[in-house]
């Protein structure tokens, strides 16, 4: 497990009962995708390959009452909605973008099944754009079918 910097020890300040289970998850994912790279923001921690794939943060995305006393929250994109209980809220802000709020307050919660959403999530983040670089960079035939 890696040891927490000190932009780390502050982003947990408010919630140092958190700390522990953001390691072992920070652990999962460099161990999984060695080439990540994580940014310490005031309000999140983001992971990202070209792009952002998986965001930790204490958004309040569910009404307190249905919250556990201690959480972080686990955001992810991908292409399609998951439909999982798990999953608190989710919105698609732009065709073929889904974001999914997933709360997590235990060790166990850092499964198999999380895991794979958060693989796909890097897949995505990964591709994202490649499509249409590739459309704009394919040469336009010539001859009369494309004038047309």
């Amino acid at each position: 497990m890696r040891k927490a910097d000190m932009d780390t020890i502050m982003f947990f300040d408010p919630h140092p009962d958190v700390l522990p289970l953001f390691q072992a998850f920070d652990a999962i994912l460099f161990e999984t995708f060695p080439d990540v790279d994580r940014r310490i923001q005031k309000t999140q921690i983001t992971y990202y390959n070209r792009h952002v794939f998986a965001c930790i943060s204490f958004a309040r995305v569910k009404r307190k009452a249905e919250l556990p006393e201690e959480y972080m929250v686990i955001t992810l994109g991908l292409p399609t909605p998951l439909n999982s209980e798990r999953v608190a809220v989710k919105t698609e802000p732009y065709p073929g973008r889904w974001t999914h709020h997933i709360v997590v307050s235990r060790p166990e919660e850092l499964d198999e099944e999380l895991l794979s959403w958060i693989k796909d999530a890097y897949v995505f983040a990964d591709a994202k754009g490649r499509n249409a670089r590739t459309q704009r960079m394919t040469p336009v035939p010539s001859g009369s079918a494309a004038r047309k």
